[in-house]
């Protein structure tokens, strides 16, 4: 099975690349393949023969895209539009990536498939749209929406939490915002089992089981590190609030959590708890012992 992989600079589509060893993998980073160059993407996908297109690229800047408007809808919601239209000349399958920001937090409860999108924010709003284009032009796409992405290629939040408990004494992070972190090696390891044109196709949650604040979401961090022997000044997290942070452009949702009940039920097998996967990362990629 060829598979082609866009985003392949960025953490989730590093890891595809990375555990895709099974498959023919052709992949384009963002110098390689700019998803603003709509053009550009016809040009050079045109003529590539492929099984499926996993797009893991995106403009994910979330502050950025509310100054950069029409380049967040360009690469967010138009672009993936393209990619659909090139799918279909080939009857190719498109898998999507999408995000837990398309909806406003407003729910309190795990959202799921069915629940309304209302997004708040340009990165959002962008990823809806780009959502709605991938579905409408050919109903065995997947969309995947995914939340608080982690894993070894490239830096994300957990990371960041790390370092700074490693060079300062004090470490704080938000205590009122809740979703659920996702290893990359967790999506990689489900994501196979879509390749099949004849699975079904529009939107799927996944992410860890659970729930977590960022404040929660570092602490069990800084635990894990704690007992795997990796050094640090500072084992405790302490807590901001929303209100807090007055630098952020973007609104963001306060409740994010993504129900994989649909996953579970499609597959027969429910993700792992968030901790195991925290956890896991943590002991090989940053264990001392």
């Amino acid at each position: 099975m060829k598979i082609t992989i866009l985003g392949t600079g960025g953490r989730l589509g590093a890891a595809l690349v990375r555990e895709f060893k099974e498959f023919d993998i052709t992949g384009f980073n963002r110098e390689q393949l700019d998803l603003s160059d709509l053009d550009g993407l016809r040009t050079k996908l045109g003529p590539m023969t492929f099984d499926v297109l996993v797009n893991a690229a995106g403009f994910t800047n979330v502050d950025a895209c509310e100054s950069e408007r029409d380049h967040a809808f360009l690469i967010n919601a138009e672009a993936p539009g393209v990619l659909a239209k090139i799918c279909n000349a080939k009857d190719a399958k498109l898998i999507h990536f999408s995000t837990d920001y398309v909806f406003d937090g407003e729910k309190r409860a795990p959202y799921t498939e069915e629940d309304h999108a209302n997004p708040i924010s340009v990165y959002g709003e962008s990823k809806l749209i780009g959502e709605k284009n991938v579905l409408a032009a050919g109903n065995h796409y997947l969309v995947v929406r995914v939340s608080w992405v982690f894993g070894p290629d490239r830096p994300s939040f957990i990371d960041a939490m790390i370092k700074r408990a490693q060079e300062n004494e004090k470490v704080d992070a938000i205590a009122d915002k809740l979703s659920t972190p996702t290893y990359t090696h967790d999506i990689a390891g489900m994501l196979p089992q879509f390749f099949d044109r004849a699975v079904e196709g529009g939107i799927l949650h996944f992410a860890n089981a659970g729930k977590c604040s960022w404040q929660e979401y570092a602490q069990w961090a800084l635990d894990c590190c704690r007992d795997a022997g990796t050094p640090l000044r500072t084992t405790t997290v302490g807590a901001l609030t929303l209100r807090d942070m007055s630098s952020w452009v973007a609104r963001r949702p306060a409740y994010s959590v993504l129900s994989s009940a649909k996953y579970a039920e499609l597959t027969g097998k429910a993700p792992r708890a968030w901790r195991e996967a925290v956890a896991d990362y943590i002991t090989r990629f940053y264990s001392k012992k």
